[in-house]
């Protein structure tokens, strides 16, 4: 079963009080007036007008404004192609800014907030990390398989599914088919059931029970897991 990916979008104004916390979802914030000084996981920036960060699932980030506070548009989503973006710096990109002050513009009116939200987290993606226009432009498009081995890692508990997988390589279901095809020589859902059981198998040379490396891996039950491994 497919997760349906959620979006809010948000103007928030932020005040010389400090907050700390931490989400569950991927959080977007483009500066639009003021500077919003953040700090994730250790690392400190500010966000001024014109500038952007992401803050990906579980990062603590602490936060507070400068003396003459901060404005910015937020975007709460589960989108999980943000992670790719998520793992880069900003994009120096005019089309990203113009579209959150237009968006920002949006949300102030009645009823054009509705439309902003429908299209605005789908725009804001393309805008930061623009999709491929053809087939041929996704084939030339890199895949980090070894950060989407780790994204696919922290989520057994769900149950993931090549378009997922698609989603977070910014391709197509079908693309990323091929393309992983052609790049592991085995298929989409074997390459995903290959992983899990590596990860599997580490977990019981590291002396966990089969019952628990069962849980944290996705395995349905303890005999599941037993009878992939004895395969």
């Amino acid at each position: 079963m497919h997760t349906p990916v959620t979006h809010t979008l948000a103007l928030r104004d932020y005040g010389h009080s400090h907050g700390s916390h931490a989400h569950d979802h991927f959080q977007v914030l483009i500066g639009l007036d003021g500077v919003l000084e953040i700090e994730v996981e250790g690392r400190g920036a500010g966000i001024a007008a014109g500038e952007a960060q992401v803050v990906a699932p579980g990062d603590r980030h602490d936060f507070s404004a400068r003396r003459h506070g901060a404005v910015c548009l937020v975007l709460d989503t589960t989108q999980p192609a943000w992670a790719r973006c998520a793992e880069r710096a900003p994009p120096d990109s005019p089309q990203l800014h113009t579209l959150a002050r237009y968006l920002a513009q949006c949300m102030k009116q009645p009823q054009a907030s509705a439309l902003a939200l429908q299209h605005g987290p789908a725009l804001l993606l393309e805008a930061w990390s623009p999709a491929p226009a053809s087939p041929s432009d996704s084939r030339r498009r890199r895949i980090d398989w070894p950060l989407l081995a780790d994204w696919a890692r922290a989520r057994w508990h769900e149950p993931l599914s090549v378009a997922d997988l698609a989603d977070v390589a910014c391709l197509s279901p079908s693309q990323f088919a091929q393309r992983c095809r052609d790049e592991q020589g085995v298929s989409a859902m074997h390459w995903l059931r290959s992983l899990r059981l590596a990860h599997a198998r580490e977990l019981r040379l590291g002396g966990m029970s089969v019952a628990e490396t069962a849980r944290r891996t996705g395995y349905r039950s303890p005999s599941a897991l037993t009878a992939a491994l004895r395969r």
